[in-house]
């Protein structure tokens, strides 16, 4: 049964992200949506000794252009924020052996948001271990809005199923995925166990950076293996 999750990038998402692709036979980039400002799609969080803060891509706030037309103009963005990352994780257990990806991050040409985002959840794929094949919904032909378009979408690529995460509940029209055959189902991020994170109470919605710097390669078991697990059982 193939499932299928389409999923608008966003920047250096938090480990949700890659959990819900982490569970998908495809997982397919929709960037040919209207942009949103002050959203995931240029943001994210990141943890300073005072706390949370926004690291936000300087790609205006215009929202009369889809995500994948977004240019973003500010020359020296990327070092201002690798140099935030280095200042605030360089001290983590693993902020050396994961430095490599700061550069494949920021030194590069690129100055498309949606060409920077999914180049970079691919790149994160691979470091966690997920090997869900991915796509892109500008290959296919779409018309329409909102459910209609993701129902052609689901079609043309035979999903069997699609999995939605459960923001879907408030706006999609379930009896549209009935009436085209697709199973429909909400994917319920589990309660993910506390990690260290130098002090604290332990905040997850953060960038999946935070956990890569600080557990390094067993990230994988705190976000979908051993450690959800056993942080399942404990609770029951």
């Amino acid at each position: 049964m193939p499932t299928v999750v389409v999923l608008q990038s966003a920047y250096l998402p938090w480990k949700g992200y890659f959990h819900l692709i982490h569970e998908a036979d495809q997982f397919i980039f929709h960037d040919d949506l209207q942009y949103t400002h002050s959203d995931w799609r240029s943001r994210n969080r990141i943890l300073t000794p005072n706390g949370p803060i926004w690291l936000s891509v300087p790609a205006g706030r215009s929202e009369r252009r889809l995500i994948c037309d977004v240019e973003i103009a500010e020359p020296h963005w990327k070092l201002r924020h690798r140099r935030i990352w280095e200042s605030n994780y360089a001290k983590t257990p693993y902020f050396r052996q994961y430095a490599p990806l700061l550069d494949f991050l920021y030194d590069n040409p690129i100055t498309n948001l949606s060409q920077f985002n999914q180049r970079a959840i691919a790149e994160l794929l691979r470091i966690l271990g997920v090997a869900t094949p991915l796509d892109d919904s500008r290959r296919y032909h779409l018309s329409g809005a909102k459910t209609e378009r993701l129902i052609q979408l689901l079609t043309q690529v035979g999903a069997t199923e699609y999995l939605s995460g459960p923001a879907g509940r408030a706006y999609l029209e379930e009896w549209r995925f009935a009436e085209a055959g697709i199973k429909l189902r909400y994917f319920e991020y589990p309660t993910y166990p506390d990690y260290d994170q130098g002090s604290g109470a332990c905040c997850h919605q953060v960038s999946v950076l935070d956990m890569l710097f600080r557990l390094g390669p067993a990230t994988p078991d705190w976000i979908w293996g051993t450690a959800v697990d056993s942080w399942e059982a404990r609770r029951l």
